[in-house]
This record gives structure tokens, sequence and C-alpha cells, in this order.
């Protein structure tokens, strides 16, 4: 079972330089050339600014141009993505996803209800076993910190932590950055506003941080619309609770219109790891281990940090000396990651079913 990411993240040196001849492996030419002759790649819920994902994208298809990569809903949530591939089990055409990229929760729940093929990438003793499955059948590929992308043209005084967003002065400005019932995202952007309360993580926190929202929503400060650099411009959703990745990259598109501030609470510091897998049924499986194989590179890890995100390999590459200096240097201070809390696979399952079932009857907003 999965314990704590941040002891994960810990790993000895000795284990590093023991695993370390793994990083240099190559995918099979077997894989390579069955992967193009499968010409095809079906992605699905990837936006280009999450994650510096556009970028990784475009490295793929340069590297393998016979590889066509068709995107499928990229504003998709975790629970979408799991619906689409229970939809199309019988489809192999363009609206089949080969490969999932979902938070925590759904990797467990995709392998136990057998949607999901084992697969084990060259580079796999290098992600912490805590956060992948012994099998194969879902690994973490990168992690992030719960925060508040704030517009400054229309925020006075910016939030420094949770209890400040239910002051009247952010009346109408508060929104999450997905549906809190299908969303990983807005899911434990609740569990961390629970967190900041004092509760305890998995069910109470997420039964607290419901509470905490409901409080949110009564005093007209929370905002029913699913937060994007888009509307928090637009001035529709002024503060959006976000993965801090997120936020940076949108700081980064918004390019100072409107000057924005990304903030990481106080209290309730929350990590998230976020889980790749193969569809069982995937239409093009081995274009599906080439994209794992490429994202769980060194180029694909470092792309991903390029994106704000802390890579699965994070350590390992580190130890080798193979982090760029500058990339470290554009994310939020050190001591926002160090004091974040990385919660269990039981807990985050015990916020998810916590959240999901109870959102409607607790905060009764309609988010879309």
């Amino acid at each position: 079972m999965i314990t704590n990411f941040r002891k994960a993240l810990s790993l000895t040196t000795a284990l590093v330089m023991a695993s370390s001849a793994v990083a240099f492996a190559e995918p099979s030419a077997e894989i390579i050339e069955a992967a193009k002759k499968e010409g095809m790649l079906t992605t699905i819920a990837l936006p280009h600014d999450w994650c510096g994902y556009g970028a990784v994208i475009d490295g793929f298809k340069k590297k393998y141009p016979e590889i066509t990569v068709n995107e499928l809903n990229p504003d998709a949530g975790s629970a979408d993505e799991v619906e689409a591939i229970k939809a199309n089990k019988d489809n192999k055409g363009p609206q089949a996803p080969d490969v999932v990229d979902v938070g925590l929760a759904f990797g467990p729940q995709m392998k136990a209800e057998g949607l999901l093929q084992p697969y084990k990438v060259s580079t796999w003793d290098e992600i912490p076993a805590e956060v992948k499955d012994a099998d194969g059948f879902w690994y973490g590929d990168y992690y992030g910190v719960m925060s508040l992308l704030v517009n400054k043209d229309l925020v006075a005084n910016t939030p420094k932590d949770w209890s400040d967003l239910l002051k009247p002065e952010y009346a109408g400005q508060v929104a999450l950055a997905g549906d809190p019932r299908a969303s990983n995202q807005a899911i434990l952007g609740v569990l961390a506003a629970g967190l900041a309360s004092g509760a305890k993580a998995g069910k109470d926190a997420g039964e607290a941080g419901l509470k905490y929202f409901g409080e949110l929503n009564k005093a007209g400060n929370f905002v029913p619309v699913i937060g994007k650099s888009g509307t928090l411009a637009q001035g529709a959703t002024p503060i959006v609770v976000m993965w801090d990745y997120n936020a940076l990259a949108a700081k980064d598109t918004l390019a100072g219109n409107p000057p924005v501030e990304v903030v990481v609470p106080a209290s309730g510091v929350l990590a998230g790891v976020y889980v790749q897998g193969i569809s069982a049924f995937a239409p093009h499986p081995n274009a599906a281990k080439l994209w794992m194989e490429y994202l769980y590179s060194d180029e694909g890890q470092t792309a991903w940090l390029a994106g704000y995100c802390h890579p699965a390999r994070f350590n390992a590459m580190s130890a080798a000396g193979k982090i760029p200096a500058d990339l470290l240097a554009k994310l939020p201070p050190a001591e926002s990651y160090a004091k974040a809390y990385f919660p269990t696979l039981e807990e985050v399952d015990a916020n998810k079913a916590a959240v999901t079932g109870a959102w409607d009857s607790v905060v009764g907003a309609n988010v879309q």
C-alpha cells in the first residue's frame, strides 16, 4: 500500500545508483517497430498547459513522426477518462483512448475494474515503489501542491490561507478548477481545505472540506464555474483553487494580462500524485507502451519539470545531476513543498468517496 510519498521521494543514494543504469535503457526495437506500424496514439484529458503536456506531445511527435497523436477531450477529468475507456471497450476507432493520466485514487480503481493492462517502462526501478502498482498496471508520473491563482486586477488583497477566502471581500470570486463530483483536482482541493481546518486526512478531512465549501457557498463567495486561466482573465473566477503547476503555467500564458499571483496556502498544504496507465482495450497497445517509455525517459521527465511538475524520477535524476537548475528556480519556494502532506491511497479513496457522494447535499452548487 502507498504510505507517504515524501518518504518515497527520500530514496537513498545507494538505491539511486543501483538503478541508474536502467535510466539509460531504450524501448525495445520490437516495440518501436510495432508502434510505427500502428501509426497512431490516442490520448485523453491532456491540456497543453497542464504539466507542459504541449511540449511533451511535441517531443514525442518529433521523436516518432510516424505516429499520429490523436488528442481527445483535453479538458476531461479523471472520472471522464474512466468512462471513456468503459464506453469504448469494443471500439477500435479514434474515440477509444490508449492511455490515461488520472488521479492517484483512480489507478487502483481502474485496475480492479479490469480497465488497465500492465507494462513496466525501462526506468521502472527509479519510480518509487510507494507510487506504483507492483505488477505495472499503474505508476506515478508527477506531483504538485494545491495553490490559489489570483487575478490582481480584481483582488486587492491576496488571500494567504484558506480561512481568508471566507471573508466578505472575496464575494463571488472563488472557484475550483473542476467539478468536484468528477475532477481529481477539484476533489483534492476540497481535501486541502479540510486539512486546513485541522481534520485528519481521508473521510474526516473530506467532510470538513465539504463543510468549508458549504460555508463558502452560503456566504456567496463560491462561484460554481470551472475555473481556468480564461475565466480568471475575464473576471468570472478571480480566484481559482488549482495545482501549482497549472497556476504557474496559467501565469505564463496570461503574461501579465491580467497580472496574477500564485499562492501556496499557509495551512492545508496538500500534495497530489497523478498516475499513468494503458487501457486494457487500447487499439494501439504498442504505441501506448512507446508513449510510456517517452514519458519516463530523461527527456519526458524534464519536459514535465519544465511544466512546473515534479516528475516521478525526480530524486534519481537529481542524484545523477540531470535536473537543470533554471527549472528548479522557477518553482515555488522549497519550504512550500517541505511542509506538504502526501495522503495515502486509503486517505485519497476515503476523501474521494466523501466528496463525490455528498457534494450536492452539503454544498449544493452545480459546478460546470
